[in-house]
């Protein structure tokens, strides 16, 4: 069993700021991608960052300059730091992991998801 459990969000003014974190825990060997989607309301699920193993990070175009993802705690945990957030940025913020478990198989994992939201 591999749990991914979500914290942080909230309610933000315009040019805010907030952190999401993530932590992965369970019957993990090892994690090769951890990530951030996000879901706005009547849209789809769609890519905010990813981080690879060792720190490769991949930002969509919206979110670029803006937001910063990491790994840290032996790189099972994941945060997505949003500085300069705009009202589009609101949306049900996921947690992602493809994860190579203990039994040597390579499965997705999702957080809980998390309420952001950016209004005045």
């Amino acid at each position: 069993q591999v749990q991914l459990v979500q914290s942080g969000g909230g309610l933000v003014q315009p040019g805010g700021s907030l952190r999401l974190s993530c932590a992965a825990s369970g019957s993990i060997f090892r994690i090769n991608l951890m990530g951030w989607f996000r879901q706005a309301p009547g849209k789809e699920r769609e890519l905010v960052a990813t981080i690879r193993r060792g720190g490769t990070a991949n930002y969509a175009e919206s979110v670029k300059d803006r937001f910063t993802i990491s790994r840290e705690n032996g790189e099972n945990t994941v945060s997505l730091q949003m500085n300069r957030l705009k009202p589009e940025d609101t949306a049900v913020y996921y947690c992602n992991a493809q994860i190579l478990t203990m039994s040597l198989k390579t499965e997705e994992y999702w957080g809980q998801g998390t309420q952001v939201t950016v209004s005045s």
